[in-house]
């Protein structure tokens, strides 16, 4: 399998992290949606990341769905989400928070970047969706005592918002501090703190508009 994309992405680095914890080996391709876009077309015509190209040459999309096939590939005994019912449910939308999280930092970057004028009404917009989900999570998080969000083990939820949180704070870090949100960061602080965290690993240097 080979993965395409950085790993400054929060949506590449959770396939990674995915595939590094199911012991699954993969060729990474670090290539960036602006300067290697035509790359990327042939594989994926959103010229997007991550992208997942399997042995057989199909090329998956969509982190999601690129886990989805992970989760199939490994079966249910070690997938990182559980099968079904409302743990499942919980967990997705865990997932799906994070992932807007993300979705968010990313916006606010480009709005800074590509918009000669920034819109003032989107830019306030996006912090408030990112300051509504790190509340949300904040609280969730506190009223957890296990390591990590549905026990001991780790699972596509914890991985996607750590992923989110070190993105956020390095995409945007007034928006992301231990005064407002400590459960967070402390909960962070510990995923990255994690061989495979530490390994795969980008640091995030935004764009000056």
């Amino acid at each position: 399998m080979i993965l395409i994309g950085q790993y400054d992405s929060p949506f590449v680095r959770r396939v990674a992290i995915a595939l590094r914890l199911y012991g699954l080996v993969f060729e990474h391709r670090p290539w960036s949606t602006f300067g290697d876009a035509e790359k990327i077309a042939p594989h994926n015509p959103l010229r997007r990341v991550p992208t997942l190209l399997l042995d057989d040459g199909e090329a998956l999309i969509e982190s999601t769905a690129i886990l989805d096939y992970l989760d199939e590939l490994v079966g249910p005994d070690k997938a990182m989400i559980a099968a079904s019912g409302q743990e499942r449910r919980h967990a997705l939308k865990v997932c799906a928070l994070g992932s807007g999280l993300a979705d968010k930092g990313v916006s606010l970057i480009y709005e800074r970047v590509l918009r000669k004028d920034q819109l003032k009404l989107w830019v306030e917009r996006c912090e408030a969706q990112i300051g509504g989900v790190l509340t949300v999570l904040e609280q969730q998080r506190a009223a957890v005592a296990t390591p990590y969000w549905f026990g001991e083990r780790i699972g596509h939820a914890d991985i996607m918002v750590a992923c989110a949180l070190r993105f956020t704070g390095e995409a945007h870090p007034g928006l992301f501090d231990g005064v407002r949100y400590p459960a967070l960061v402390a909960y962070a602080a510990a995923c990255e703190a994690l061989p495979p965290f530490c390994e795969i690993v980008q640091r995030l240097d935004p764009p000056k508009g």
